[in-house]
């Protein structure tokens, strides 16, 4: 019988495939091309564009597992996760699809027969829902399946009606409950006790029948679809007999493995289950490339981490720990998701820099809650204290209530609710993009690339369009896109920027700004110059030096890439990349900076395959065959099922779809002028090519020249002779100090006798000349001293500037306090400052205050004594 977790992903994919369905991998965590999204969160997410319409695949029917995340936007479940038996930040959702093949009739039966021919779940405990209106769906369910009236419940809520958006697909929706027993309270969906935990969701059915007007109309799709969704962990937990996802095999070893980490005894504790399902959120997310940070989705992920590294904590982990379950994920996913091993060192030292981070944010947390604890008027630690500490510092309110409970305070929980209410409804509003998907410009007509092969060629201008959709013709001096049946322009895409050049239209002429995708069609934006219809011919030309540009650095890319995995190690993976006709830009997965040494050996390996003056090789194949063959894939990128194979020699093979040189000879010279990081384990490197790398050679060199003609010496000398220079330097540099600190002493000795008697105190008030600001410090100890007992206040101008020190000897602190003299004197020059009660500075604005500032100082020094 099926029951194990892998067992019952494998048995859905080969349900469907045997009722010729595609299986399709899932797509990354980060989902591509999509600004609505902070994570993928549903299987349809990677479809979108084949139910809009902007995307054709070669099947009509698919079917996937896709990872998912919830934890952030409006889709999160961060704060229920380990607190109820379904909750998740990770999970798998298995699903079927149509792109106007089948529809209502066959996936209510798919999915029947699936669960109870298949998986064995007994009819009698399952019943199902339909959006009230769908008589259609009813009847369904009822003749044909057999479910008896009374068990298919109609709802009118938008629960059972699913909308991708504001506008666009839309329809009903079906869902399969699955009955536990009268011993688990709750009731059917519908009721008063809907919320309970006896009947469960397990599978949705998604109806695509209308497209959704900005009006409000509902017009008929001409293609209906289907969208369905089950979630793994709870058929899986239905199959194994349990009733809480955290008792399935898969979760039971990630529990186990967790409590022997951290030296837990209680395998039922709810800390464990917070761990358990973070880590994998956690591994898959870094996996995909996220990387903690302060923004973003790597917000998120550092808020994930940092949320079980605490549950770890309360558990008794006196060490970092985290990244040791990486391990135990690999076992259990690993062989459904084997992006999961080749990840694995990436993923233990991404969780073990971030834990070892946060335990030092631990201790700065601990010190700012100290020092509010000890300026608080009163025994209540304020809500936005509580709420600071937590948002920017990562220091749980549950942690700050621990210490300021056993230092006699406690903490404002209904502020720091109502601070982290505002969070939320920050988050939501943000998340809330409202994409009208009908105003987005589409087009039904297709383009094929000519641009490998030709640089020029005569095409039919097929669609036109302006700022407010699709038109009959552009006149002179539109700014449009036109879209022809067959182009030689490259649209942007894989980090390769778009060609531009012209489209010569009878007396016309349309300058091509850039080029960009469109669906399957390849749009040309730019200015029109004359007029220029729908059906006219166009003789089109890419700007064909500044293609040759881009291919020499696009090639380099590929290069540098292969370079990076021999020379750093095989953890490297693409991050990102643009290639430009002037520079390529590559950022790649590196825990560290990469060291001149390093720098220096990619160069000169790269260099080497540029020498070598490999052939470039394409081949179309199957992405499967590809994958298998080594190719490696462009992060972030969609790929069809035939995919384009880039080869240079032994040495680089990529999926790529972009322009090449046709030998790597012609790169020329490879240059890399920059090395950074751009974000937690994520580098850049930037570099040029060509005759551009040549020029900055030259440039370079001519630098060179110059400063050895400075320095007096050959250019191959230039380091040892600066070395000398600047050990001269630091001698004059030390030999200058040291005559300002004697000239110091000495104006100090000079200054004392100044002192005057107030009230029986010594008091030393001077404006100096000829002292810099940084010797004040030292000037002051030394007239404390030779004072022995006192109140001194000094002032320096420099400029526009107006430096202060006030120095009281130890024994009058308790009378005059050397930070409120010292802000005295400076509130009159325009400044503030701050400081010890015996030694306070500051700075100021308006010298030519100063003066009189200094002479107000004995009166307040009456005043005070």
């Amino acid at each position: 019988m099926i029951k194990s977790t892998a067992d019952i992903r494998r048995a859905f994919f080969e349900f469907f495939q045997r009722h010729g369905h595609q299986w399709v991998a899932s797509s990354s965590l980060v989902p591509a091309d999509d600004p609505t999204l902070l994570f993928t969160n549903a299987g349809m997410n990677q479809f979108k564009d084949v139910f809009l319409g902007s995307d054709k695949r070669s099947y009509t029917r698919a079917v996937s597992a896709q990872r998912c995340v919830r934890a952030g936007g409006k889709h999160n479940d961060l704060e229920n996760v380990g607190y109820t038996a379904r909750h998740h930040t990770f999970f798998e959702m298995l699903g079927n699809f149509s792109f106007g093949d089948y529809f209502k009739a066959e996936a209510i039966a798919f999915a029947w027969q699936f669960l109870t021919e298949e998986l064995g779940l007994p009819k009698d405990k399952l019943l199902v829902t339909v959006y009230s209106e769908d008589d259609e769906a009813y009847d369904i369910w009822a003749k044909q399946i057999g479910v008896p009236e009374e068990k298919i419940i109609r709802i009118s809520t938008s629960d059972n009606f699913w909308s991708m958006g504001d506008t666009g697909p839309c329809g009903p929706c079906s869902e399969i409950f699955y009955d536990h027993g009268e011993h688990i309270w709750g009731g059917p969906p519908g009721s008063p006790e809907e919320d309970g935990d006896r009947f469960i969701e397990i599978w949705n059915l998604v109806f695509m029948q209308f497209n959704r007007q900005a009006d409000g109309e509902m017009l008929p799709l001409p293609k209906p679809s289907i969208d369905t969704g089950m979630g793994l962990e709870r058929i899986s937990a239905i199959m194994q007999n349990v009733h809480s996802n955290y008792e399935i095999d898969l979760f039971d070893a990630l529990i186990k493995a967790a409590a022997e980490i951290v030296g837990s005894q209680d395998l039922n504790d709810k800390s464990l289950r917070v761990i358990a399902d973070h880590i994998r959120s956690c591994g898959f997310l870094i996996c995909d490339g996220v990387m903690p940070s302060n923004e973003g989705r790597g917000y998120v992920l550092r808020r994930i981490i940092r949320r079980a590294i605490r549950h770890g904590y309360k558990l008794g982990a006196d060490d970092v720990f985290f990244y040791k379950l990486v391990g135990a994920l690999c076992e259990q996913m690993g062989e459904a998701y084997p992006e999961l091993l080749e990840q694995r060192p990436v993923i233990e030292k991404v969780l073990r820099v971030e834990e070892e981070q946060f335990s030092r944010t631990l201790e700065r947390g601990m010190q700012i809650l100290n020092d509010a604890l000890e300026q608080l008027d009163g025994d209540v630690v304020p809500g936005d204290i509580v709420f600071k500490l937590y948002d920017t510092y990562g220091f749980p309110a549950d942690l700050t209530n621990d210490v300021a409970r056993e230092k006699g305070f406690m903490i404002d929980q209904q502020g720091f609710e109502a601070a982290m209410a505002e969070q939320r409804k920050r988050a939501q509003q943000a998340s809330q993009f409202g994409v009208d998907y009908n105003a987005q410009l589409s087009t039904e007509n297709a383009s094929s690339f000519s641009g490998y092969e030709h640089e020029a060629g005569l095409a039919n201008v097929v669609e036109l369009f302006d700022q407010n959709g699709s038109v009959d013709a552009l006149s002179d001096g539109d700014s449009g896109m036109v879209i022809l049946d067959e182009s030689p322009f490259y649209a942007e895409s894989g980090g390769q920027v778009g060609d531009t050049g012209t489209l010569k239209v009878g007396n016309g002429e349309f300058i091509v700004q850039d080029t960009v995708k469109m669906g399957n069609a390849i749009a040309h934006r730019g200015l029109v110059r004359g007029d220029i219809q729908v059906g006219d011919k166009a003789q089109a030309a890419i700007d064909a030096e500044r293609r040759a540009a881009i291919k020499l650095n696009h090639s380099a890319t590929h290069l540098l890439h292969a370079a990076l995995k021999q020379i750093l190690g095989d953890h490297v993976s693409q991050k990102g990349s643009l290639v430009d006709p002037d520079k390529l830009r590559f950022d790649f997965s590196h825990f560290e900076a990469v060291t001149p040494q390093q720098l220096l050996s990619i160069e000169n390996l790269v260099n080497e395959q540029v020498r070598a003056n490999h052939d470039l090789q394409t081949r179309l194949m199957n992405i499967e065959q590809a994958k298998a063959e080594g190719a490696m894939a462009l992060f972030g990128e969609k790929y069809d099922d035939e995919v384009r194979v880039v080869s240079m020699g032994p040495f680089s093979m990529e999926l790529c779809g972009g322009t090449h040189v046709k030998r790597t000879g012609d790169i020329g010279l490879f240059k890399i002028v920059s090395e950074s990081g751009i974000a937690s384990g994520v580098r850049r490197i930037e570099a040029i090519t060509g005759a551009a790398a040549l020029a900055y050679v030259q440039q370079q060199n001519n630098t060179l020249s110059a400063i050895a003609q400075q320095l007096k010496t050959d250019p191959v000398k230039v380091t040892e002779r600066l070395q000398q220079v600047l050990e001269q330097f630091k001698g004059l540099e030390k030999e200058v100090s040291g005559l300002k600190q004697a000239m110091a002493s000495q104006a100090g000795n000079d200054l004392l006798s100044n002192v005057q008697d107030i009230k029986g105190t010594k008091v030393l008030v001077a404006k100096l000349d000829g002292v810099e600001s940084k010797a004040l410090r030292g000037m002051m100890d030394d007239l404390k001293n030779q004072l022995g007992s006192g109140v001194i206040m000094l002032g320096l101008a420099d400029g526009d500037k107006v430096s202060l020190i006030a120095g009281v000897t130890k024994d009058m602190t308790d009378k005059v306090k050397a930070g409120e003299l010292v802000n005295f004197v400076a509130a009159q020059v325009g400044g503030k400052g701050g400081g010890r009660p015996d030694m306070a500075q500051a700075g100021g604005s308006q010298p030519d205050a100063l003066p009189d500032a200094l002479a107000s100082v004995n009166q307040w020094l009456t005043d005070k004594l």
